[in-house]
């Protein structure tokens, strides 16, 4: 794991999000997003990317991001751009600017999920500015979380943490409980990483007690956050630091998720075979079976990443006929992906 944490933080760059966390803390006010261009832009404009937006997010949860990305990133730059240099006042630029950082998140998810970390910063750190440049508060939030859940994944847990704390402030100003639980939640399993347990029980109870709190007229690009998703991050905090059992039970929770979230499925198929491959190989090979299919359907390296922890968890039992057949696809299908 940290060979290969190594060798995908090769492109990250480390200064990066602590400098982009920290204009977002202490820039002055919102900006007024308005334009005098030749072409007047009205709600159906906004409207027709905010449609676009939802069916490339649909998407990416399906086939992963590199079915999407290139898809994504030219629509950003035949279709969006143009807007950006429209005329439009300042409510409809806002809603411009909040819907184009929207996408452009989503372009640097989607990097990020084919482990091109370097491009990914670049995306995430461009949506950041136009969260701002928007208003919204809540979008600068999730933007940062998701900056600090690709730390942790490159092994810079310390980096994640920070900028999981800057997201926290960014959603208690947006006042949207689920989003402050998630932004506590990646914080958590920044601690996890650092394997600091206190640190990361504080988070956790923090999280759990936020997300039992109600929300009302909670965004769209928030809408992935459920019971499942929060399971799965506290799967993912109890593997890191060891206890498998807790690890195991809340992977099996995460299971219980909404339809059309085929990569996160992969995802947390993986987590519960990692989990369980120490008390119970031959389940962990019929897990990681169930993972391997869904993962044939997707362009995902971190997929790809997710089974190879489960290969290398599963090598002491490779004596085991199932076993060594499965580290041996998995082999195939990683090394075949590139």
């Amino acid at each position: 794991m940290e060979r290969r944490r190594f060798l995908v933080g090769a492109s990250y760059a480390v200064a990066v999000y602590p400098a982009a966390s920290m204009r977002w803390l202490t820039l002055p006010g919102p900006e007024h997003p308005v334009s005098a261009g030749s072409r007047r832009i009205g709600q159906s404009d906004v409207d027709a990317v905010r449609t676009m937006t939802t069916a490339f997010r649909d998407l990416d949860n399906r086939v992963g991001g590199g079915k999407v990305r290139s898809t994504v990133v030219h629509y950003l730059h035949s279709s969006v751009a143009p807007l950006l240099r429209g005329s439009y006042n300042e409510r409809v630029g806002r809603q411009l600017f909040a819907t184009t950082a929207e996408l452009t998140k989503l372009a640097g998810w989607a990097a990020y999920d084919l482990e091109e970390h370097g491009l990914a910063q670049r995306y995430l750190i461009q949506a950041l500015r136009m969260s701002r440049a928007a208003g919204d508060t809540g979008l600068g939030a999730e933007i940062l979380a998701a900056m600090s859940h690709q730390a942790t994944y490159v092994g810079r847990p310390g980096d994640a943490v920070d900028l999981a704390r800057a997201a926290q402030i960014a959603a208690r100003n947006a006042g949207l409980a689920a989003l402050e639980s998630e932004c506590l939640m990646v914080e958590a399993h920044g601690h996890a990483a650092l394997l600091d347990q206190s640190s990361c029980a504080t988070a956790l109870n923090a999280a759990q007690r936020a997300f039992s709190r109600k929300d009302f007229g909670r965004p769209e690009w928030l809408a992935y956050f459920d019971d499942a998703y929060l399971s799965a991050k506290i799967a993912h905090c109890f593997r890191d630091l060891g206890d498998l059992g807790r690890a195991a039970r809340y992977a099996e929770q995460s299971l219980e998720m909404s339809e059309g979230y085929q990569r996160g499925r992969a995802f947390n198929l993986c987590l519960l075979a990692s989990a369980v491959a120490d008390s119970d190989p031959h389940e962990a090979v019929r897990i990681g079976d169930d993972a391997l299919e869904l993962v044939g359907g997707l362009e995902s390296r971190r997929s790809f990443s997710y089974l190879r922890e489960v290969r290398f968890r599963l090598a002491p039992y490779d004596r085991l006929t199932d076993v060594a057949s499965f580290r041996r696809r998995v082999l195939a299908a990683t090394t075949n992906a590139g």
